[in-house]
């Protein structure tokens, strides 16, 4: 018997002219980074301009598949904030301080673990969920050493 493949049912994040870069690289499932060449600074969420510093001169750089991190900070959400979410609870949302850059965080789900098993600065790594044909959204799991 062949199951019928569910639709996508949550918002779909949308690429623009600043963030190109960063959904583009997870498309492929890698992490892009946006970083100031001025400052040295890494800016995440990007923008048009360097968040620390205001400068215009801005360049990505590339940090491939193995994205390890630790847990920052979580909440569990028991009630889906928008539609699509429903099916999906409770949703552990955190955010991660990647090891290689520990001044980036980024914030995303964390798949595949129990909230009895939850901590501040449990290893994680990060995951591509292929939501459709064209767009992967960077996630987080346990890590396994």
């Amino acid at each position: 018997m062949t199951q019928a493949k569910t639709a996508y049912q949550k918002p779909i994040p949308l690429k623009d002219i600043d963030n190109a870069p960063y959904w583009d690289a997870a498309d492929k499932h890698q992490l892009a980074l946006q970083k100031c060449d001025d400052c040295n600074a890494y800016s995440q969420p990007p923008g048009p301009t360097c968040a620390k510093c205001g400068s215009e001169n801005v360049s990505w750089e590339q940090f491939g598949d193995d994205i390890k991190a630790t847990v920052y900070s979580y909440v569990v959400s028991y009630r889906p904030f928008l539609p699509g979410f429903q099916d999906e609870l409770p949703t552990i949302i955190a955010l991660a301080q990647l090891d290689k850059v520990p001044e980036v965080k980024i914030m995303g789900n964390i798949l595949n673990c129990e909230e009895k098993d939850l901590e501040i600065g449990m290893p994680i790594q990060m995951t591509w969920v292929d939501i459709t044909e064209d767009r992967a959204l960077p996630q987080w799991i346990p890590a396994t050493n």
